[in-house]
């Protein structure tokens, strides 16, 4: 049996080692420490801008999952709310594998350009395909991980094919969906990011899109526009007779997370944790608020109430518009802006929709879309160099006229290219797959036909 004695010997005998290789291994801890330390000084790594940039990644995420998800899901009848969250699922899930397989190689290398490659005006070639060559210390702009930039930029990529639902919801077949969202992210998105922010022609030219007014909204809602002209009507769409959201509950919470992610998408885009992002924040704000109120002002005077659905929309409009502008307007630009833009989007929606009888079942065109072209143009108009810097740009209401006229080339290209790459892909998709699904499977509901599940069951 142990004595008192002994247990309290080999208690010190423990202790005493314990002390003891500390203090031996203590030195080579803090070599160690001062190793990473300047490790990390070395390569330049900003580890706020790190952080903020990891945090707007995930903010932009939200706008997709569940953000459109529910938006655009609650705007829809009961019988297909499974049928739009399962279209973004999709979109989040492919675009992420396309983005890393060549999409961001495609967009932002400069290897084409470079050498001297024909195809350099299309895309930025294939030199980080797969990521090759960028590793954990491998830093970009703002001096931030390049990894991270991969993925804030995936995040843009899977937020522009979701926008285009709104157009075709209720009525397309989710085999030809699939083959269309796919090929219309690789020839339209792609090749667009590219013009505009990867070094192309559109960037070369001194377009300016902080956020993704042309890259996104554009040409989402143009696309969106060709969309539902070339599928047509919904069987039971009547002009003057809405069909009605089955949960507008939803379409508010979704409306709260594309807020909310948007100042990931706006503020983040300086991939700095800086003035230029706060400003970005505020700006991004202002117009939104002002714009919620002034949709439901106009809707309040024309249709006699104000509605959940109408101030909704009417955020979304300003969200939308301020994207381009936000990293180079001030207060009278977002003010401007989230007046102007609701206006506009509201006239697209009830005038100008029934009268030419296309069913933008959700608006995309309509508020995406026009909202795009409104605000990439009034960029042109309030762009400031009190935002901008001293020697950036500044737009035609203080003197430069030049600016605007970019604005509007850059406007123009966005559309047309989205508009005939779209009008394309449909044809080939429609002739081989099919878009459009049967009358009996649109009258009962997607969901059921299309996926086998009810989003209620009792």
């Amino acid at each position: 049996m142990t004595s008192k004695y002994t247990k309290g010997r080999f208690y010190v005998l423990k202790h005493a080692a314990m002390i003891f290789m500390f203090l031996i291994l203590a030195p080579s801890l803090r070599a160690q420490d001062i190793v990473a330390v300047e490790t990390a000084s070395e390569i330049g790594l900003d580890s706020g801008n790190t952080a903020w940039l990891l945090t707007s990644s995930l903010l932009v995420l939200l706008m997709s999952i569940p953000g459109i998800a529910l938006f655009y899901g609650g705007l829809v009848r009961q019988k297909n709310v499974l049928s739009i969250i399962m279209q973004t699922l999709f979109v989040v899930g492919i675009v992420s594998v396309l983005w890393i397989a060549f999409g961001y190689s495609w967009a932002f290398d400069t290897s084409f350009a470079q050498s001297g490659n024909p195809l350099a005006c299309v895309i930025g070639g294939f030199d980080k395909a797969f990521l090759r060559g960028i590793s954990i210390h491998t830093l970009t702009t703002g001096n931030i991980p390049e990894l991270l930039f991969v993925m804030f930029q995936c995040m843009f990529a899977i937020i522009t094919p979701a926008l285009i639902l709104g157009a075709f919801a209720e009525r397309i077949k989710f085999s030809g969906y699939i083959v269309f969202i796919t090929l219309w992210v690789i020839l339209a998105y792609f090749p667009m990011a590219h013009w505009v922010w990867g070094g192309g022609f559109l960037q070369q030219m001194g377009a300016i899109d902080f956020a993704g007014g042309t890259v996104v909204h554009i040409n989402a809602g143009i696309s969106a526009l060709v969309m539902a002209i070339m599928l047509g009507k919904r069987t039971d769409y009547k002009i003057g007779h809405p069909i009605i959201p089955h949960n507008v509950a939803f379409v508010f919470m979704g409306t709260s997370f594309l807020w909310l992610g948007w100042f990931g998408f706006n503020a983040g885009s300086g991939l700095a944790a800086d003035g230029l992002a706060a400003n970005a924040f505020l700006v991004t704000h202002v117009a939104t608020a002002m714009a919620a109120i002034t949709w439901m002002v106009i809707d309040w005077i024309c249709n006699k109430k104000p509605t959940i659905i109408g101030t909704c929309t009417g955020a979304v409009s300003g969200l939308v518009a301020i994207t381009p502008a936000a990293g180079t307007v001030g207060l009278l630009g977002a003010f401007s802006i989230g007046i102007i833009t609701p206006i506009i989007c509201f006239f697209m929606v009830a005038v100008i929709k029934p009268k030419f009888k296309y069913d933008d079942a959700l608006d995309a065109f309509g508020v995406h879309g026009i909202g795009g072209i409104v605000g990439s143009v009034l960029t042109g108009v309030f762009a400031t160099r009190f935002i901008s810097g001293e020697n950036g740009v500044q737009g035609a209401l203080y003197g430069d006229w030049h600016q605007l006229l970019v604005q509007i080339i850059a406007t123009i290209v966005s559309i047309v290219f989205s508009a005939v790459v779209t009008f394309i892909l449909f044809k080939i998709v429609d002739a081989t797959i099919g878009l459009r699904v049967d009358k009996r499977v649109e009258e009962e509901g997607l969901d059921i036909y299309e996926h086998g599940e009810s989003a209620y069951n009792r």
